[in-house]
């Protein structure tokens, strides 16, 4: 799959996506008597709350109807990310940072030429006391490669000559890659790659390796899971874990109010304003989950002159976009994919609006005379249609007209990804490495920009031949700098992932992007 399509991750929130709001019927809330209420107090580990065992947590998700697995190679939903974060592992996750952190491998060590990685696991079980070994490893990869296969992670494991790569020992893996790749360990935490049994084919009833096993589902509705004590990470405060679905966010946020549930996923900046000092429910917003921007065409007019991209830059009043297209639920971006993230260049100082400038290139590129420009945009995804009517006014002040083309939300991503010159777009979380890999080099498969240069990908291929980590951040700083001056991502800001709870659950990390590693961190989660 495409990150344009937006059914899948590390795309971006859209409708019935991992970051996205689900359009079926509230009816499909499943709800428990069992379970705690709500309650007077805050979140997070502090005020002096101690961690306590027992009681069962309801989580409400938007989610996927009938046709919903367990299978956690399928994952696409938010409610599927979590539910295989419950009861699975995958070698590596992804931290706050977006750097690599060990999971159920212990640890990884590169060969000196970066194309061969041995991978030491630790000793951990599954869910019926047998141990997690190497053969289990190679045999959920090669299942996400199958070709036949339509699993999320299958671009993600291309690297790897699996063919070559071989068990070591019960408790070693070597993989063996087709490049010299530093960055090997994003692979490792890639959505989708987590570790199932060998020969592991139904997960009707799955046996994983997670801190809770399986007791019973109902796809569309519910899934009930229970505390595995023999968990390598430590057992969970909770006895019980319970999926529901609530389609809709009204849903949700009404049966969090009514203690129906104690933990809501995807609400809105309005819902969240409205209920954040009401005392009934606990707002947690997650920052930098969503990057928000415009991509330009590079190789077509007239953003294939370099002057006009520069002119676009500075039109922008991002506060204005944030403010208008998130509600103010979010922060302004710099024209760079991953703020705050793994080699981030915040070393360059942050773009302003400066209207004067951006006519002056304008008028240099030949276009003193007016600008017309159609703007792609769509309701695939929160804010994109009110991003396009800001951005048409901000840009009428630098005398560019803007025609705002409002697309098909079932083919949008697809739509624009060789069409058009302007677009509405954004992406979840993934690590910088990741977006310049998917969608800046030459022959990347998602390269909406159309951002080509022999040059750029040179850097590239130097960065992941570079075993010093220094080196290698100097050289993401170069490619970021080249980016900023002159690529085709207009990145205006980056948008909160907001989610709530009653106000008797402790331990929700507040300070993990969606799809980190402790997001939907339900082990680590108690009842007051």
């Amino acid at each position: 799959m495409t990150e344009q399509s937006h059914r899948s991750l590390p795309a971006g929130p859209a409708r019935r996506t991992v970051l996205a709001v689900g359009g079926a019927s509230a009816a499909a809330l499943a709800l428990t008597a069992c379970g705690g209420g709500s309650g007077s107090g805050g979140n997070g580990e502090g005020g002096g709350d101690e961690p306590r065992p027992g009681g069962r947590l309801r989580a409400a998700f938007a989610g996927g109807g009938a046709s919903e697995t367990l299978d956690p190679h399928l994952t696409n939903l938010f409610a599927d990310a979590a539910r295989a974060k419950a009861l699975f592992d995958k070698l590596a996750d992804f931290g706050s940072d977006m750097s690599a952190q060990p999971r159920l491998a212990e640890r990884w060590e590169p060969g000196d030429g970066l194309d061969v990685w041995t991978i030491t696991l630790r000793a951990a079980q599954w869910h019926d006391g047998s141990p997690v070994t190497a053969a289990d490893v190679l045999y959920s990869y090669r299942r996400i490669a199958d070709p036949d296969g339509a699993f999320r992670a299958k671009a993600s494991l291309e690297p790897i000559d699996l063919d070559a790569s071989r068990a070591v020992d019960d408790r070693t893996v070597e993989f063996k890659l087709k490049r010299p790749y530093a960055e090997f360990p994003n692979v490792l935490a890639a959505f989708g790659a987590y570790i199932v049994p060998d020969g592991a084919e139904t997960f009707d009833s799955p046996v994983g390796s997670g801190p809770f096993r399986f007791v019973s589902f109902e796809p569309g509705s519910s899934l009930l899971v229970e505390r595995f004590d023999g968990y390598w990470d430590g057992a969970p405060h909770l006895d019980e874990l319970e999926f529901v679905i609530a389609d809709e966010e009204s849903a949700r946020i009404n049966a969090l109010l009514g203690g129906q549930v104690e933990y809501a996923h995807e609400l809105n900046p309005a819902t969240a304003r409205a209920h954040e000092n009401g005392g009934q429910a606990h707002i947690v917003r997650l920052r930098n989950s969503a990057m928000q921007g415009f991509v330009m065409k590079t190789d077509r007019a007239p953003f294939d002159d370099p002057r006009v991209r520069e002119a676009f830059f500075l039109i922008a009043d991002r506060q204005e976009l944030v403010d208008g297209a998130l509600s103010g639920a979010g922060e302004i971006g710099n024209d760079l994919f991953g703020k705050g993230y793994q080699y981030y260049a915040d070393d360059i100082p942050q773009r302003a609006q400066d209207l004067d400038r951006a006519r002056e290139l304008l008028a240099e590129a030949g276009h003193g005379d007016g600008l017309t420009v159609t703007l792609d945009t769509s309701p695939v995804a929160t804010g994109f249609i009110e991003a396009a009517e800001i951005f048409k006014e901000q840009a009428a002040r630098a005398g560019v007209t803007i025609e705002v083309a409002v697309g098909n939300e079932d083919t949008y991503w697809a739509d624009t990804l060789d069409s058009g010159t302007l677009a509405c777009t954004r992406s979840g979380t993934m690590p910088i490495e990741s977006h310049i890999s998917q969608r800046l080099l030459s022959d990347s498969p998602t390269n909406a920009t159309h951002w080509r240069h022999d040059d750029f990908d040179e850097l590239y291929r130097q960065a992941q031949s570079t075993s010093d980590e220094g080196e290698r951040a100097a050289l993401y700083g170069r490619m970021q700098r080249r980016l900023h001056a002159e690529g085709g991502f207009l990145i205006w800001g980056f948008a909160d992932w907001i989610v709530a709870t009653a106000g008797n659950v402790r331990g929700v990390a507040e300070d993990a992007p969606a799809n980190t590693l402790d997001w939907a961190r339900f082990d680590r989660v108690w009842l007051a």
